[in-house]
């Protein structure tokens, strides 16, 4: 599979560490040393996941080598959606016209990307889509409690957008090497470690330490299952993208591995916990400061839980 193009929408508002003393307690310092996050992106109230996801879109089409109608396959994979049943995968359809094209929602929490990944390979393998654009968009503020004082201070808002095809198209395409997935419910705290109800609490993380050991573990755990896959070595990845849920998850996740902060690529100071936005996003801001050959390996960890990772060759 190769990406011939891919884009991304933040929104412009930032939510400081400051903001959630008088609302739930906590200090700036203390947010920050236990999260590493300053400030999380905030979307507009006239904004959903479906407005950041065309956003998203409008930002990859100028690189995209083909129409956007030449899409048969359009994949929504994320958790906070702002309709269940007119799915953003439709509202893309819809927006662009892209007629004939199958259309569906996939979810895995933070790990939804992935899946949608696997989803899109899926359907490539089985001979029954070419081109496929796979839509991440977390609105995280739609359904967070700032009051909560475990998880109110970590959400942030983005999208991403990822026009995937089978073969390569263009000279520019980015080869995806390997892709691989991992349902973990039945560890740990499993289904009761992170949860979205939104006729009751919204989302929360009952158990913080909880996601924190697994994610640790099972990052790396999928990590060396596409390192194996391909037959690569840690060496020869340039730089390692981990879920943004918390920057002492990366820290962890760098020193098990016997690597140096510098070898990952970050953005959760600045934009806070985008869901399963986060990974592709940070892909997407850095996109230029890759060379041809130049390979990174994406690391997610989500509540449910599950877990996965896919690597990419420029």
């Amino acid at each position: 599979m190769y990406i011939n193009s891919m884009g991304a929408y933040v929104p412009k508002e930032r939510v400081t560490n400051e903001s959630f003393e008088a609302i739930n307690g906590l200090t700036p310092d203390w947010i920050y040393q236990r999260t590493g996050i300053q400030t999380r992106s905030k979307a507009a109230d006239d904004e959903n996941a479906d407005t950041m996801a065309l956003e998203a879109i409008e930002n990859a089409i100028p690189g995209l080598p083909y129409d956007i109608k030449d899409v048969d396959l359009i994949v929504a994979a994320f958790y906070s959606v702002y309709d269940t049943v007119a799915t953003t995968a439709h509202v893309a359809q819809r927006e662009y016209g892209i007629s004939g094209a199958k259309a569906l929602y996939v979810s895995s929490a933070c790990s939804s990307f992935i899946n949608g990944l696997e989803v899109v390979e899926g359907y490539f393998a089985m001979g029954k889509a070419s081109r496929a654009l796979l839509i991440c968009s977390e609105k995280n503020t739609y359904y967070s409690n700032p009051e909560d004082p475990k998880s109110g201070h970590l959400w942030g808002d983005a999208a991403v957008a990822y026009f995937i095809s089978k073969e390569r198209v263009s000279e520019s395409d980015i080869k995806i090497l390997d892709v691989y997935t991992e349902g973990l419910g039945h560890i740990g705290k499993g289904t009761g470690g992170v949860r979205l109800r939104p006729a009751e609490d919204g989302i929360v993380m009952p158990d913080g330490r909880d996601v924190f050991i697994h994610a640790c573990r099972y990052m790396i755990h999928a990590l060396r299952h596409s390192l194996e896959k391909t037959g690569l070595n840690h060496t020869d990845i340039k730089r390692f993208i981990c879920h943004q849920a918390n920057k002492r998850i990366v820290a962890q996740v760098a020193h098990q591995l016997d690597l140096g902060m510098d070898d990952f690529l970050n953005n959760i100071e600045e934009l806070g916990n985008t869901g399963s936005a986060s990974a592709p996003l940070v892909l997407v801001q850095h996109k230029d400061d890759f060379e041809k050959g130049d390979k990174a390996a994406l690391m997610v960890f989500g509540g449910g839980y599950s877990c996965g990772c896919f690597i990419v060759e420029f």
